[in-house]
Formats: C-alpha cells, structure tokens, sequence
C-alpha cells in the first residue's frame, strides 16, 4: 500500500467512489483489507470520521471503519456510548454490503451483544441482533454465528417467543458445528420457557448424538436437559442412548450425568417414594445445574404417567382411589392432578363431584375438523420438504471427493479424547 492509499482521506474518497456496484465493491473490499492495518494506527481515525459515509450507501467502508473504533478494552461509559451506534448501523446497513465481510460485521455484532450485557442490560440487543441474522442469512436454512448470540439475549431477557422465532424454520446449511451445538441448546431452552417440549427434545437430541471429538460440556448439559425434558413430555426415557450417539459421548454422558442416569433409572421403575427421595439426595446437584425446576415437573410428570395408565385399566374410579394408587396424599391432590390432564388434553374425563368420582372417556378427536386436517397437512408438508433437502444433500455429498476424502481420513478419529470446551453461559428455567 502507498503513503497515499494510506492516508486517510484517500482511504474515505474510495469509498465513496466504489459503493455503486458489485465490481467496484469488490475492488474496494481488497483495497480496505490492505489499508485495515494502516488504518488502525492512523491517530485521525475516530466516530466523527463516520459523518463523511452513509451507513446504508457505504455499508462496507462503515462497517471496516465502526469495527476499528469499537475494537479494544471497553468500559460501561464506552458500551454505553457504542450500543446506539453500533445499533443504527445494523438497521441501515445493507445485507449484501456487509455479506462481503461476514467475519466483521459478526465480530461487531457479537461486541454489541457483548456490551448489552456488561450493562446489565441485554433486552437492547435483542432486535439489533435479530435484524443482523436476517441480514447475513443468504437463506433461512442457513445458521449464521449470530443466531446462538440471538437466543442467549432472548434467554436472558425470557423473550422466549421471540427466540422462538428465529428457530421455527429448519436449519439445513450449517458452517461451525460448535455454533450449530449453542443453537440447538439455547434453542432447546428456549422451547422449555414456552413448554414446547417436542421441539426441545428435537433440538436437545442434535447436540446429544452428534459426533463429537473431544467431548464438549455443552452436549453434557444438552443431555441432562433431554432427560429431564424426555421423562416431562414422553413420560419415559432410554436408558442408553441412541446407536447414532458416538462412543465418546456415551462415555462422557455416564461419568458427567450420574445423577440423572439415576432419576431415569428411578422413574422407569414408577416408585414416587423412591424417585423422591432421590431428588432430596441429589437436589444440591440438580440446583448447581439450573436443573431443579424440570426436576419437579419430571416428579409431577410421574404421577400423570401413572394416572395415565389407570385410564388404559378402568372405566370409573374414585379420586381416593386414584390417590391411593399413584401415592398421592389424599383425594384432593388427586382431583388437581386429572384437572390439569384433562385440560392439556393428556386425558379425557369427567369428574363428578357429588360423589367424588372419574369417570375416564374416549378420545373424543376423529380427526375430521378442518383445523386437524390442516395440522396434519402441515406436518406432511414439512416431512416431504425436510426429505427432498435432506436427499439433495446427500446426493451432492456423495459426489464431493473433497468431503470423501475427509470421511475416510477422521472417521477414526471421532471417538477419542476426554477434553472439555465450555458451555458459555448457563440459564435457569
């Protein structure tokens, strides 16, 4: 680079003469990549310098120049004076600018969520962060490394719907694995908030059975989750895990998870006095976890399991009765316990409450109403799309040597070492 591709006002006339089309942006992105290190020892180089571009016109100079000034140790008074810049730029900038420079544009998004959360205060990065995946996306199959980032905020701040938002499409292009692991564990997550508790176990069943080298604390915790979420949702869980799951995770799963291999242990034997006195053992465990609330459902969900179970054997039974059978304490926690089934559809019954009986129906659902037709039809769409992506994938992969050779050189690597990454931060639920 030249003294006079160096100085700085040479540097801001390029772009603003190169921002007009795709050849000209290309010529300036090498130019900026060049000048970059320059440019960060020019003492000229501060926020008014921004005053001579446009945010949404000069994405790609602003974006290189608003990268160096926030770049460097940061106090509350500079996250403070950053987050509103940092945030206009994100509304104004345009995507295929900042495309050109994806490695950027993430690293001052994700400095942004970082100074959202030096302050205390994370809800103002949540729609500057949403409004960055959207842009970087090329699809909405694809992950982006902003899209853990995203649901950490939405976690913290209990946006659940929101996080939700960014996780109802389907993931199908995927660059990072460890990005992908944060998605599907703070996606997981945040489906427990909204008790989305299927989709949780699909996301959480990701992390669990992918191959692993070495063996990573996030899928340890996805895990413990899964559990919990499994015995909630389904009223069981394996005590193995899936044939897909690799040999390092079983491994890990059984010397990091004692305590809950136990509970699911516990619970498939169906003895609530047992699986009681197991959570008031192991409850400082569960609590360092975050774990203790899905405990407590997990306990509750077993007394549905086995309420669940008397309707498959009897067509009328008293409440004392039912509590007597699933040791519940007396008639009146009984009558709580198929109140709340009955009305998230779990079961179907009347209670008579003159005489203190159940009378247990039949599903009452043929499956004839226009709104089941077009659930079914739904999930059926989303099967057949998910299939098609799935076998064009696979298709172009089995004709990649690139990706052959890679298979044939790792696979026996998949299964070895015992080192942990961290999970970056844990939630509570």
């Amino acid at each position: 680079m030249d003294g006079v591709m160096n100085s700085l006002e040479a540097v801001i006339a390029s772009i603003q003469g190169l921002s007009g089309s795709a050849g000209d942006l290309t010529a300036l992105h090498d130019l900026l990549r060049g000048a970059e290190n320059s440019l960060r020892a020019v003492p000229d180089v501060n926020f008014s310098t921004l005053t001579q571009l446009d945010a949404s016109t000069h994405s790609l100079g602003y974006l290189y120049f608003l990268e160096i000034l926030t770049s460097g140790p940061v106090s509350d008074e500079k996250a403070f004076a950053e987050i509103p810049i940092i945030a206009r730029f994100i509304n104004s900038c345009d995507a295929e600018q900042i495309r050109l420079a994806s490695d950027k544009f993430v690293s001052l998004c994700k400095r942004l969520k970082d100074h959202v959360v030096k302050i205390k205060d994370p809800l103002r990065g949540v729609a500057p962060l949403l409004t960055a995946v959207q842009k970087l996306q090329a699809s909405p199959k694809c992950l982006t490394a902003l899209h853990p980032d995203v649901l950490q905020l939405c976690l913290q701040t209990k946006l659940y719907k929101t996080g939700f938002s960014i996780i109802s499409d389907d993931i199908l292009e995927v660059d990072q694995p460890k990005d992908f692991f944060l998605y599907c564990y703070y996606g997981g997550m945040i489906c427990i908030g909204l008790k989305r508790f299927q989709k949780a176990i699909e996301l959480l069943y990701n992390v669990v059975t992918a191959p692993m080298n070495p063996a990573s604390a996030i899928a340890v915790e996805a895990y413990k989750k899964y559990i919990l979420v499994s015995l909630i949702h389904n009223g069981h869980c394996a005590n193995s895990l899936p044939k897909c799951a690799s040999t390092i995770a079983q491994r890990t799963f059984k010397n990091y998870s004692g305590p809950y291999i136990e509970l699911v242990s516990c619970y498939n034997d169906g003895k609530i006095g047992q699986l009681e006195a197991l959570v008031v053992a192991k409850s400082a465990d569960f609590e360092k976890d975050k774990n203790l609330g899905l405990v407590k459902q997990a306990v509750s969900s077993l007394y549905k399991r086995n309420i669940l179970r008397l309707t498959q054997k009897y067509l009328t039974l008293s409440l004392q009765d039912i509590a007597n059978m699933v040791q519940l304490a007396n008639a009146k926690e009984a009558e709580m316990h198929v109140l709340q089934m009955i009305q998230d559809g779990q079961i179907h019954a009347l209670i008579n409450q003159k005489d203190g009986m159940v009378r247990f129906l039949e599903d009452p659902e043929q499956y004839k109403t226009s709104e089941m037709i077009e659930t079914m039809d739904s999930v059926i769409q989303r099967t057949v799309r998910l299939s098609k992506n799935l076998l064009a994938m696979d298709e172009s992969l089995s004709c990649d040597p690139l990706y052959l050779g890679k298979v044939g050189r790792e696979r026996q690597r998949y299964d070895f070492g015992d080192d942990f990454d961290t999970v970056p931060q844990r939630f509570s639920m």
